[in-house]
Order: structure tokens, then sequence, then C-alpha cells
């Protein structure tokens, strides 16, 4: 008799539908989720933070569970609050209650056990073993060495907040035969949002600042955008295209312009089959590629894509920091120097340190150095002004300066090579 498959990736992998998964949703694994919480994350609108938490946290945890049993267990509204953005606006952020963190951060563990196995090779962001870095290097190597000469760019208007429930909740049933925990899914999506005291609905969209949103906007677009690339677009074109996803955003690669088109207008109806809307201004198709001289360009995960050649005349798909982030970079530093001025000058260094090596980690991949020693270098000026000026009686000596710079900050480097990996194409 053949031995049935333990583990719920391996059920997954084997069967079209997948069963028994709250049972997942234990005192063990919930006891797991609460320790790896920060002690610095802000409270939703229960108030209660780790530290309120840790006091009889078995019992609270064991009770949360029975809870859950009985059914009894309902999601908090999420506290909404606004956070800055380099350009002035506000950000909306979403805070779940402590509890909810956890009952989310465990489902969404179980729920990213069922789907890796399902999704495709297309889609990285939000996955294990995947990130950024990848889509970069599978872009340049496409366009460096397939028969690429046009790029659809598109971007979703507000994805997060117009994910439609119904259609969700169906892509989901379609793998998952656990009513219960289907139940809880739902209950996370209409549990609302509370702004300045009063409830707001959630009738779309995933919950904001939860920690199964991003595997629950994978699931959607896999269905919306992976399955119907792949499966029905690819196969019906005459010429070479390629399809690559990170979370919400995504670009599809063309041999042939007619092609191109007719991919985006059929796009715009497919999205808005599933209540999601193209930004017509952000919506283009562009010429790039060996076979295409153009200065075009396109940005994508805050890099720059243009054609370009070497010193021995060889076509280069070039890559850079987008002037738009490194703008909203340099502004954000700036506002942050300003602001903390008058902290010790250790603390200051070793903040800059870290805002420098954070840069460089994403930002530092082949032919981009230019751009992430012109941050290191502007940096350096902005922090000597800002510590010069901490007196009004004596200023800081630039030699001194360099000394305390040279002792907490390295040098610029690049982190990442995108052109010596190999992607599967498609």
């Amino acid at each position: 008799m053949e031995q049935e498959p333990k583990g719920i990736r391996e059920q997954s992998a084997k069967y079209p539908m997948v069963q028994n998964l709250m049972h997942k949703v234990n005192e063990r694994s919930l006891m797991a989720e609460h320790r790896k919480q920060s002690r610095k994350k802000a409270t939703g609108v229960d108030g209660i933070d780790k530290a309120a938490y840790d006091e009889h946290a078995r019992e609270r945890i064991a009770a949360l569970v029975e809870r859950m049993r009985k059914f009894q267990y309902k999601p908090l509204p999420v506290r909404r609050t606004y956070i800055p953005k380099a350009n002035g606006k506000l950000r909306p952020l979403g805070i779940p209650a402590y509890e909810d963190r956890l009952v989310q951060g465990v489902m969404a563990k179980v729920l990213n056990e069922v789907y890796e196995p399902r999704f495709l090779e297309c889609s990285y962001g939000f996955r294990p073993g995947k990130g950024a870095h990848d889509v970069v290097r599978y872009i340049n190597q496409t366009i460096m060495t397939k028969k690429v000469n046009y790029v659809l760019e598109a971007d979703i208007k507000g994805f997060f907040d117009n994910v439609d429930h119904d259609w969700l909740m169906k892509f989901l049933a379609h793998d998952i035969q656990d009513k219960n925990y289907l139940r809880y899914v739902k209950r996370f999506l209409i549990a609302g949002i509370m702004e300045d005291g009063k409830r707001l609905d959630s009738d779309r969209g995933t919950p904001q600042g939860g920690l199964i949103s991003p595997v629950l906007a994978n699931v959607y677009l896999h269905y919306v955008l992976d399955l119907w690339m792949e499966k029905a677009i690819k196969p019906r074109l005459r010429g070479e295209v390629y399809y690559v996803r990170y979370a919400d955003d995504f670009l599809i690669l063309f041999q042939y312009e007619n092609e191109a088109r007719k991919v985006m207008d059929t796009l715009k109806k497919r999205l808005d089959k599933f209540s999601l809307e193209a930004a017509e201004e952000k919506t283009r198709i562009l010429p790039i590629g060996r076979f295409k001289g153009t200065k075009e360009d396109f940005d994508f995960l805050g890099f720059t894509f243009f054609n370009t050649r070497t010193r021995t005349g060889k076509y280069r798909l070039g890559v850079r920091t987008s002037k738009k982030k490194l703008k909203a970079k340099r502004q954000a530093a700036k506002a942050w120097l300003k602001e903390h001025m008058h902290r010790p000058v250790a603390e200051t260094m070793q903040t800059i340190a870290s805002i420098l090596r954070g840069h460089c980690n994403y930002y530092g991949v082949n032919g981009n150095f230019h751009a992430i020693q012109s941050f290191w270098k502007y940096m350096k000026y902005s922090t000597y002004r800002v510590l010069n000026r901490r007196h009004q009686k004596r200023s800081m000596k630039y030699n001194k300066f360099l000394r305390i710079w040279n002792y907490y900050v390295k040098e610029p480097h690049l982190t990442t090579d995108i052109w010596g990996w190999q992607p599967k194409i498609a």
C-alpha cells in the first residue's frame, strides 16, 4: 500500500485539495509565533503588546485555542494609523491586535505550505528562497539572451485594497477542503478597520498590516495573472513571451509589438473581471533589447533598466537605481539627520552605517556602482554638515569627521551578481 504524505506541502503536491489544516493552529504553534514577535511592535485596538502578553502567556494561548475550537474567536478591527512618505503624502498602516497577529502568523505559515508546490516559477514576491534580486537577474538574462524587443509595463491601482473577497474565497476553496480554516480566513477579511474611534467595514482588500496578507495576495494573483499568462496567453502567441511577477508588480516581455498590444488590451479586461484596474498612466509598451537601439527605459522594483553598450561596443542591459527612489532616499535621510542632529555622535553614525549597509545590500548590483557611490557621498556630505552645525560656537574639523566616518562606515561596494547567474527561462 502506498504511504500517505505526512506534511501539508507533501499533501498539496500529491492531491488536488488539502484537508485538515486547522489542527496546525494549536498551542505549540501559537506559542512559537509569540516568541518570534518583536517587543517594539505598536499595539492594536486591544492595547496589548508582547511584554503584557508574556504574563500568563500559556494560559492566554490555551484560552485562545479553546475559543477557536468553539468558533467564539473573532478578530478585532485593525487599528489604522498613518506614516509620512518621502513625497510628503501619508501612507495608511494597519496594526492588528496581538492575538490576531499570532493567529495570522500561524495561518500564513500553513497557507504557504499549501501553495508553495502550486505557485509557478514566474512568481517571486513573499516566497521563501526568492527575492527582488532574482527578478533583476531574470530580467537581465532574459533580455540579454532571448528574442525580446518590447516590454509591457503595468501597474494595478491599489491592489491590496481592492482584492475581491468572493473571488479570493473561491480561489482558496478550489485548493482547500477545510471549511473551518476558510471560515477564519473570511473572518480576518471582514474584521474591519478602526480609525478615529470609528469602525469601518472592510468589504474588499486583504487585512491591513496582516501577516496573512502577502500570501493571500499571491493566491489571488496566481489565479488572476500567473495561470492565465502561462496556460491561456503564452500558447496562443507566435513569438517568444516571458512573464515575471513580484507581489503586485509584473512585467511581460515580447518578441512582437502587435502581440504586446493585443495582450495589453486583453489584460485590462482580465483585471476588470476580478475587480482590479490597470493604471492608465503607468501602463505602456516600450521597445527595448539588443535588437532595439532605443533610449527608452523602464523602472521595476526600484531599478531603472535601459539599453547601453560595453566599452567594446557589445550590447548590455544597463541597471541603475531609479531616480525616483534615489530622490526619495535622499529626502528621507536628510529629514532623519535634521530630526536627530543632537543625538550622540556614536548613535548617529551607527544609524547612518546601517542605512548605507542596507542601501548597498539592495542596490549594489552589477553596473550600479556609480549610483550607490553617489548616495554614499551624499550621506557623507550631509552627515558632516549636520555634525558641524551641532554647536554654535565651535565646528567639527573635517579631519576629525573623517576619522569618525571611516571608523563606522564602510566604502560602497557591490553585493549582488546579476550577470553570472543563469535563470530558468520558460
